[in-house]
């Protein structure tokens, strides 16, 4: 009796450590995934002119995502998320960076542009 309990209570608790098991496998993030991210925020980070703008955010970026790389390549799939989720955040941030500097760049150009409108108004209406 008590033999067919204990063999009912392991494979219930060898179950119970499967499920868990499983779901923490699922949750974790999947290495090529999040290097897949990290490329494609780098992709865009490129094409709004942060290796101009945001050099340093840019190679930060870069670095990180070769090391995912690597890490991937040596089986070391945790270092590889982590690098990989490192990487996307430096390229956002490289792009963000890079959009603030170039509206800051219109809007200098802009107020410049205004200034001078300003002062050929006033020699125009000067000279009249």
């Amino acid at each position: 009796m008590f033999k067919g309990l204990s063999i009912l209570a392991t494979g219930a608790a060898m179950s119970a450590m499967f499920a868990l098991g499983t779901a923490a496998y699922a949750a974790s993030p999947i290495p090529a995934e999040r290097i897949a991210v990290a490329k494609s925020s780098l992709q865009r980070a490129e094409q709004s002119g942060a290796p101009e703008y945001a050099p340093v955010e840019m190679a930060a970026a870069r670095d990180k995502l070769g090391r995912a790389e690597k890490a991937l390549a040596d089986r070391n799939k945790e270092a590889a998320a982590q690098l990989a989720e490192q990487a996307d955040v430096d390229a956002q941030l490289a792009e963000a960076t890079a959009q603030r500097q170039k509206s800051h760049k219109a809007a200098t150009e802009f107020d410049a542009s205004m200034q001078a409108l300003r002062q050929e108004s006033l020699r125009s209406s000067q000279t009249n």
